[in-house]
């Protein structure tokens, strides 16, 4: 007799299986399909339309001001550099006389050896370096070809020993900042 119970168990077993898993499908299918299926009046669509909508133009305007904001950051940080450059230059460029006549006031000593000569020298190269370390390079101008964007000519002289459109003597030193012209070397050409 058990072993009759224990065949009816095997026997009931695979039936029991089958039996539940058609209450899972039929439970899955019956969640699907309520998912599906809505009824919703006209109104309530319409209402869930015009929500839609009015989202959509909220992440659109959300969007637009984040970049707004970013292009404002943006635009912000690069006038703050130009206007640090800008200074930068209009200070530079109002100590270039100084630069001009500390020069003459060497080249008025000629070849003295005496304590005074010594003591501008010294200045001269002290605002020489202090000018370096600002980035602020001379324009190198004898010997080299004329070029409108560094050298303004003033005068022309004709001289067969030099090739023609070469600069032969300066006669204001030009300066440059990086890869802008803060003054142009005022020359004498050759042609």
């Amino acid at each position: 007799m058990a072993k009759e119970m224990e065949e009816k168990k095997e026997e009931q077993l695979p039936d029991e299986a089958a039996a539940e898993n058609t209450a899972e499908e039929t439970v899955e299918t019956a969640s699907e399909s309520e998912q599906e299926t809505f009824t919703v009046s006209k109104e309530q669509m319409e209402k869930m339309e015009a929500l839609a909508s009015q989202l959509s133009e909220q992440q659109d305007k959300f969007l637009r001001l984040a970049a707004e904001y970013d292009n404002y950051r943006k635009r912000t940080a690069k006038e703050k550099e130009g206007i640090y450059a800008d200074a930068k230059i209009e200070t530079l460029t109002a100590m270039l006389p100084v630069y001009d006549n500390l020069e003459r006031a060497l080249a008025q000593f000629g070849d003295d050896d005496t304590p005074h000569r010594k003591g501008v020298e010294m200045i001269f190269t002290q605002f020489k370096e202090s000018l370096a370390k600002l980035g602020v390079t001379p324009i190198e101008a004898v010997g080299q070809p004329f070029n409108p964007e560094m050298h303004n000519a003033v005068m022309h002289i004709e001289d067969e020993n030099v090739a023609e459109n070469t600069v032969v003597e300066v006669l204001q030193q030009g300066f440059m900042l990086g890869d802008k012209v803060l003054r142009f070397a005022i020359v004498k050409v050759a042609n």
